[in-house]
C-alpha cells in the first residue's frame, strides 16, 4: 500500500470539503458539482486518478468485499476536523447488467464522485443515471446504490461520516426494484 497516494487523495479532498461543508446535498448541489467540478475539471481528474490508483493499482481502497469481488468498499478517512468532519469512502461496483448494492440511508446526505472504469458505466443519483461526474443524495434519502454498464468507483464524502445500513427498504421499493431488475 502506498501511503503517498492515499495521503494525496485526502489532501486533495480537503479544500473541496472546505468549499462544500455548508452546502446541503440534493439535486441542486448535484447540478452545481457537475457544472463546477465535472469530468473536465482539475479536481475531478485528480481525484479520479488517485482513487483509480487506490482501487486498481495499489489495492488500498474499496478492498473489503460486501458482495464478492463485484461490490467492495472501504473507508479511507474518518471524519475529523482536518476533513471538515466528512468521512471519505470508496466503493467499487461491477455490473454487466444493472446491479444493486446494499440498501442504506443518508442521515446527512452524501456526495459521490463517479469514476467509470468501463466506458458507459453509470451510477444512479437524484438527477438520474450519472457517468463521469457527481451524484448528491439529500439528507434523509435512502436507496439501493445501482450501477449499470460495467465497473465503476464511487468516491463518497459523508457529512459526519453518517451512513445507515440498518434501515429496511419500503415494501413497494422491493417490488418496484424486482420488477426492474
Amino acid at each position: 500500500m502506498s501511503e503517498d497516494s492515499r495521503k494525496a487523495l485526502i489532501e486533495r479532498s480537503i479544500p473541496f470539503l472546505a468549499e462544500v461543508r455548508n452546502r446541503t446535498a440534493g439535486k441542486d448541489l448535484e447540478s452545481w458539482l457537475n457544472t463546477t467540478y465535472g469530468p473536465d475539471s482539475a479536481l475531478y481528474q485528480d481525484l479520479a486518478r488517485l482513487i483509480r490508483i487506490g482501487v486498481l493499482d495499489e489495492g488500498w481502497a474499496a478492498n473489503i468485499e460486501v458482495d464478492g469481488p463485484r461490490y467492495r468498499r472501504s473507508r479511507i478517512a474518518e471524519p475529523t476536523e482536518e476533513t471538515h468532519y466528512f468521512s471519505i469512502t470508496a466503493v467499487y461496483m461491477n455490473s454487466v447488467e444493472r446491479y444493486r448494492g446494499q440498501y442504506h440511508a443518508h442521515p446527512y446526505g452524501e456526495l459521490n464522485l463517479v469514476v467509470p472504469i468501463d466506458p458507459g458505466a453509470e451510477l444512479v443519483g437524484p438527477n438520474g443515471w450519472q457517468g463521469p461526474g457527481w451524484t448528491a443524495p439529500a439528507p434523509g434519502s435512502h436507496h439501493y446504490p445501482e450501477v449499470r454498464g460495467g465497473a465503476l468507483i464511487a468516491l463518497f464524502y459523508l457529512p459526519a461520516g453518517r451512513i445507515s445500513y440498518d434501515i429496511r427498504p419500503p415494501r413497494r421499493a422491493d417490488a418496484d426494484a424486482d420488477a426492474v431488475a
